[in-house]
């Protein structure tokens, strides 16, 4: 993304400028809203495969797109050592007011950090890899971060259900659509609005082979309410 919106709103947020949401548009459907005060939630108001992973982080931590620092700051609570990733400039800001103590902006694919035990990466955090082709280099970055008894958590969601039954009792997907969760957004806030860019959900199943591939071993470890899913990757062995 060329503007940091998503920066932009959490200072205005933070600093008691609230006064709008960011509104989001998809290749999927019309625009939908994005709530800045769900951006700064406890961890009493996340859902429920938010606490689960919360719950089973270990040792050191790295939050990927850690946003407003909601994650990281109920683990640092706990005593764990956590740092928050995110490309944006203002998110690892209101990260840091917040008191995250470790913070780093970079673009996961360009960090060059330590090794951690957990990879910490929910809202749909495999949404960064941004198309299904895209899995392989992003199961490859998060595997050199990864101490070697590490565990992955990530959430992701299984869109099926966006797309109209056909006949058979299938699904009709678009001729022109590789994998149906590839999708394309762009995101927008006081009348600034982002470039488009490339945000993948993937089944379970799919992501399961893909990480695999990548000779990751891959667990369900909870489904949520509205074809959502928890997964934990760990190295091979």
């Amino acid at each position: 993304m060329d503007k940091d919106i998503l920066g932009t709103a959490l200072l205005d947020y933070q600093q008691g400028n609230y006064s709008e949401d960011i509104i989001t548009n998809s290749s999927l459907e019309e625009e939908d809203v994005l709530p800045l005060p769900y951006m700064f939630r406890n961890f009493r108001e996340m859902p429920k495969i938010e606490q689960k992973a919360l719950k089973l982080c270990k040792g050191k931590v790295l939050d990927v797109g850690c946003g407003a620092g909601s994650h990281g700051l109920y683990l640092q609570e706990k005593g764990l050592l956590v740092t928050g990733l995110d490309a944006s400039e203002g998110a690892i800001s209101v990260s840091k007011q917040r008191g995250l103590k470790s913070t780093a902006h970079s673009e996961l694919l360009k960090y060059e950090g330590d090794k951690y035990d957990t990879i910490l990466i929910l809202m749909n955090g495999v949404g960064l890899a941004g198309t299904l082709n895209g899995l392989e280099p992003f199961f490859s970055k998060l595997k050199s971060l990864l101490n070697e008894n590490g565990q992955i958590l990530l959430d992701s969601s299984d869109i099926i259900y966006m797309f109209e039954n056909d006949e058979d009792g299938g699904y009709w997907i678009p001729d022109n659509v590789n994998y149906y969760g590839e999708v394309n957004f762009s995101m927008e806030y006081k009348n600034e609005k982002s470039a488009t860019f490339p945000w993948l959900y993937v089944d379970y199943n799919t992501l399961q082979r893909a990480a695999n591939y990548s000779n990751l071993t891959c667990n369900l470890v909870m489904e949520g309410e509205h074809y959502d899913y928890l997964a934990r990757l760990t190295h091979m062995k």
